[in-house]
């Protein structure tokens, strides 16, 4: 030997010497990435506290995990100075999760990769009897499929469910949409299912709600809020989620936040709770159809419901003169005057939860969403006009803007334990 050091040996030591002292910080590098808060290196280091060459290694370890992707020639800027930062994405080709939701028309299997990408989706319609099993037996066969079909690895499961699922224990609590029983061991079967599909990683079910606010605070309309009220309604019934200090609240056991069972119209319709005139009975699709005279069809309650409310508020048609426009809008008053009705219903529980939740912004997803759409000056003026709050700063109140945001949320169960430890669940 000569005597004199190798600088590769000695470089390789380095790196791995920062890659030792960062490996602490790849599941929070990879959060800020995966929810769009580091989108550059430059960003990363300051987000994490560390060193540039630090979050070089972090950066460098997670792309060889095949779960970003790093841009280092990026183009700078038009009237920018100084060297561009590398940018960081997600990898588009990386590690999908498959996630899996059941409504009252049946199921939809998705593949949602880091990020809230959904990579491939499958709908299915299925009427849903009393054994859980067959219908998270057939979305758990589609979703499968999605994975055989794409080649994609999976790094595990998530459920969404219309009910409230309990905790420890994983059992649908209050199924009242659905013709399962009480108590049903959702995630049990749903872990079932899975293994027996070949599919590898960790199971998990929630509430589809809940699932939908996680998502939206991630990476949809919910971004940046502090405290984030979550209300929306699906196929049937009527949830809503809380999200806190960034964290989703769940209360003591998984149950918490069952808006659904506010009285909003003290003479109105039996609810399957054993009141009557909660906001889950008479601002869902079925309430709309109901209060418009219409029949429920074989299409699906919330694509009907949407139909008839984008057929309410439709303006004339191009070209159409005055006379076409009276006739249109004269087409459809049994809807325009169920809408109004809904949305005062509905503002009307908004405003409680805001005198009691306090909340810095809400969310409305499904029906609710369309619902502020067609009308949004009504609906705000309502919870304005009824909320303590709202009449010394009124909360804004905006709709979702994820697609499927519960089969995202479902699938962000699935991701924690890569973004909780990166290196322990896929290296």
């Amino acid at each position: 030997m000569n005597g004199k050091a190798d600088p590769r040996a000695a470089g390789e030591v380095t790196t791995r010497t920062r890659l030792e002292r960062g490996r602490g910080a790849l599941g929070p590098a990879l959060e800020l990435v995966h929810t769009g808060r580091a989108p550059t290196r430059a960003v990363l280091t300051a987000e994490l506290g560390v060193t540039r060459a630090t979050a070089g290694a972090v950066a460098a370890e997670l792309e060889a995990l095949g779960l970003i992707r790093i841009d280092a020639r990026p183009s700078a800027a038009a009237g920018s100075q100084g060297r561009p930062s590398h940018r960081l994405s997600v990898a588009e080709e990386g590690p999908v999760a498959l996630a899996a939701q059941v409504h009252a028309d049946g199921f939809r299997a998705a593949l949602v990769g880091l990020g809230g990408r959904t990579v491939a989706t499958a709908p299915g319609c299925e009427t849903v009897d009393a054994d859980p099993a067959q219908v998270i037996g057939s979305v758990v066969d589609a979703g499968a499929q999605l994975l055989r079909e794409t080649g994609r690895r999976c790094v595990g499961a998530g459920l969404a469910v219309p009910s409230a699922v309990a905790e420890p224990e994983g059992t649908a609590l209050n199924p009242l949409h659905l013709a399962w029983p009480a108590g049903a061991q959702v995630r049990e079967i749903f872990t079932e299912r899975v293994r027996a599909a070949g599919i590898e990683g960790p199971a998990f079910a929630g509430n589809d709600v809940n699932l939908a606010a996680l998502a939206e605070h991630r990476h949809g309309a919910g971004r940046g809020a502090r405290d984030l009220l979550c209300v929306a309604t699906g196929h049937r019934g009527v949830g809503g989620a809380l999200v806190l200090d960034g964290r989703l609240h769940t209360g003591s056991s998984g149950l918490a936040l069952e808006v659904g069972h506010l009285t909003v119209n003290p003479e109105g319709r039996p609810c399957h709770c054993g009141g009557r005139g909660c906001l889950d009975v008479e601002t869902d699709p079925l309430a709309f159809l109901t209060e418009a005279g219409r029949e429920p069809g074989p299409e699906g309650l919330l694509v009907q419901a949407r139909a008839l409310l984008r057929d309410a508020y439709a303006g004339p048609a191009a070209g159409a003169g005055p006379a076409d426009s009276a006739v249109r809008s004269a087409g459809h008053p049994a809807a325009r005057s169920a809408a109004e009705a809904l949305i005062d219903r509905l503002g009307l529980g908004l405003a409680g939860l805001v005198n009691i939740l306090n909340p810095d912004r809400i969310i409305l997803g499904g029906l609710h969403r369309a619902l502020l759409e067609a009308d949004p000056e009504r609906l705000r003026a309502v919870v304005a006009d009824r909320s303590l709050w709202g009449r010394s700063g009124s909360v804004p109140i905006l709709a979702c803007t994820l697609d499927h945001n519960s089969l995202v949320g479902a699938a962000e169960l699935a991701w924690q334990p890569v973004l909780d430890d990166p290196l322990g669940a896929l290296g």
